[in-house]
């Protein structure tokens, strides 16, 4: 886990927004025609206004700070967070600071 590179990820608001989708997909994406199951498909974040390039980017960033992780499933890519690398950040954000 690098603390640096998940503090430049949440500096985003877009970020912050989907990591929040993420945190109750059926609540978000009720209507993903795939199991939640699967993770969130990446289609399903243009609901943020964003440009389908732009979510990609954000989706990446996410993905590099270990966040989220993602799942290729033919030609879907499927996200969920990781709840075990955010665990970790925020009991060493919480010791640290």
């Amino acid at each position: 886990m690098d603390p640096d590179s998940i503090l430049k990820a949440l500096a985003h608001p877009a970020r912050r927004e989907m990591l929040n989708w993420l945190k109750e997909p059926e609540q978000h994406f009720a209507g993903q025609q795939h199991p939640l199951s699967l993770g969130v498909c990446a289609s399903m974040f243009e609901r943020c206004g964003l440009s389908q390039s732009t979510v990609s980017t954000h989706l990446a960033i996410l993905q590099r700070a270990r966040l989220v992780t993602a799942r290729r499933v033919g030609q879907w890519v499927f996200y969920q967070r990781d709840e075990a690398v955010i665990a970790a950040f925020l009991a060493r954000l919480g010791r640290d600071l």
